[in-house]
């Protein structure tokens, strides 16, 4: 089974907020692959489904973004998924609006959501897509920026990296993810 993780905080508040573009992205999948998140448990919200014929299980953890390792660990063990099959996906400071990276390991780069996935799978290798958010500007504190919506000239770019995101996690399911990471990081 593939474990496709979107790392964001749960609550009205924080829906569509620079910190919760992970869900965006399962909330893309659930949609194009009809996969309802309908399962509430292992602190978490989540979908299994048939991908081409590949069980595809998609989360977002409800643990809110500093403790997000818990959820994924509890899924990981309960359906016994290896670490090569999970994804992560998340937003991150160091890349301009809308650019995404796909990794195969790494550290958390100062991201709380992958400071905890780190610290609970016991390893740094793991995949992953990273969606550029940029840096705060006009000396605003990063926890305001990242908590913060996007402005409206940023959902030019990052309307269309949710989607090359998705696009990404499905040709995961059929694809190795360095083969992916090829074909995604030109």
């Amino acid at each position: 089974m593939k474990l496709i993780v979107g790392l964001g905080n749960p609550g009205r508040e924080y829906a569509k907020t620079r910190h919760n573009i992970g869900f965006e992205v399962i909330d893309e999948l659930s949609a194009r692959w009809s996969i309802p998140l309908d399962q509430a448990k292992l602190k978490g919200l989540y979908g299994i489904g048939f991908v081409n014929g590949k069980k595809v299980l998609l989360l977002k953890p409800l643990t809110y973004m500093n403790l997000s390792g818990e959820s994924i660990r509890a899924v990981m063990d309960y359906y016994e998924i290896d670490q090569e099959d999970l994804l992560v996906i998340y937003d991150d400071l160091d890349l301009p609006v809308g650019k995404i990276r796909l990794r195969q390991k790494g550290s958390a780069g100062g991201h709380n959501g992958i400071k905890s996935t780190i610290a609970h799978l016991g390893a740094q290798q793991f995949n992953r897509i990273r969606i550029g958010i940029d840096r705060p500007i006009n000396g605003m504190r990063v926890p305001d920026y990242v908590l913060g919506r996007f402005r409206n000239e940023e959902l030019i770019d990052i309307l269309p990296a949710v989607k090359r995101s998705a696009d990404a996690c499905e040709a995961w399911i059929d694809k190795p993810f360095l083969q992916v990471m090829n074909e995604f990081n030109q």
